[in-house]
């Protein structure tokens, strides 16, 4: 992973105190979250960004330093105020969820439990004002469904307990920015999941977000559904009867929004810079511009909290888990992203609509 020559004199510079403190969860300790957090706090490059402390349990970093050789130091805190933030250590609040480490790769009530133990603890710091950011290696669901925990992901956990406004995830890959109108459902039920309702209430809340990144008049716009925006109706209906009539009362409402714009020229053009960002309409569309222009430079931010929350944007892979093998790159960018942007948001946080 290449850093800078500025990185490799990051042991000699002195502790930067307005350096934000960021909470970092490992996500489920039988998945690459615990190696891939190590991968990235072994390179002093981070420690100019941040002041890092981890959410996890000792076992658990104890074997990720050991099964990659990175000669880190364990530094336990009872709070984040505690932590020394220097290169070649580890500052972590011990969550006690795991007495012995689990199996790697394996589907586990444990460690679905850990994992929303570390997720725990790092809200808890946040809402406290402990961290300034938040964040996280990836969950695996079905750990946290042998678990019997009430939330499916990071998201659900972070509304009911964080939320100021309805939390939307937003992609962000070099200088596009992308929202999704609708998630983790069936292709087949994207159509009707498209609704004016769910576009009139998303626009107003894409353009807060890209305000509480200190974007401050954002210029968006809505992908199209259907092949050439439709071509008024020959390819489908969805934009004249549904899409554009929505897209007209968010304007009314003050949102400076356009479209939509055929899905395969929208997000070409935000990156150049004719919008502040774009609302996809289903999972794929968005993701696969993102990923396809960066895949391991993609960030998945949670706007809408009371602190920023950014994440990686690849799930536990289990298959390679303990081999030591991750790509971190995802994750370096994640803690980038949080120490740009964290403060802002939290100072932001309470801006509303219509501010």
């Amino acid at each position: 992973m290449p850093f800078t020559q500025e990185a490799a004199l990051a042991p000699t510079l002195p502790p930067q105190l307005d350096r934000p403190v960021i909470g970092l969860t490992v996500g489920d300790p039988a998945g690459i979250g615990p190696e891939i957090v190590v991968k990235a706090l072994r390179e002093p490059a981070m420690y100019l960004l941040v002041r890092p402390v981890v959410f996890a349990d000792r076992v658990v970093l104890q074997r990720a330093v050991e099964l990659l050789g990175a000669g880190l130091a364990l530094h336990a805190v009872p709070t984040p105020a505690a932590g020394r933030y220097v290169a070649g250590a580890i500052d972590f609040v011990d969550a006690g969820a795991l007495g012995d480490a689990i199996p790697y790769g394996q589907v586990s009530a444990a460690g679905g439990r850990a994992a929303m133990a570390y997720l725990e603890r790092a809200v808890e710091a946040a809402l406290a004002g402990q961290i300034t950011g938040l964040v996280t290696a990836p969950l695996n669901k079905e750990s946290l469904q042998a678990a019997g925990c009430r939330f499916v992901d990071h998201t659900e956990m972070l509304r009911a307990r964080a939320a100021r406004h309805e939390p939307m995830t937003m992609f962000m890959a070099k200088t596009l920015r992308i929202f999704f109108l609708t998630r983790h459902i069936p292709f087949a039920q994207v159509p009707k999941a498209i609704t004016g309702e769910a576009i009139v209430k998303a626009l107003p809340l894409s353009a807060l977000y890209l305000r509480q990144l200190g974007i401050e008049r954002p210029r968006l716009a809505v992908a199209a559904l259907n092949p050439h925006g439709g071509e008024q109706g020959l390819f489908g209906r969805e934009e004249t009867d549904v899409i554009a009539p929505a897209i007209q009362q968010a304007r009314a409402a003050g949102v400076d929004v356009c479209g939509p714009v055929p899905a395969d020229a929208v997000f070409h053009q935000c990156l150049a810079g004719r919008y502040d960002g774009v609302l996809s309409l289903y999972h794929d569309q968005g993701h696969i511009a993102a990923k396809t222009l960066d895949f391991h430079g993609t960030v998945s931010l949670t706007m809408g909290l009371q602190f920023l929350r950014t994440s990686v944007d690849h799930g536990t892979a289990f298959d390679i888990a303990g081999q030591g093998i991750a790509d971190a790159r995802a994750m370096v960018a994640a803690i980038e992203t949080a120490a740009k942007y964290a403060d802002i948001v939290r100072q932001r946080a309470g801006l509303r609509l219509k501010d």
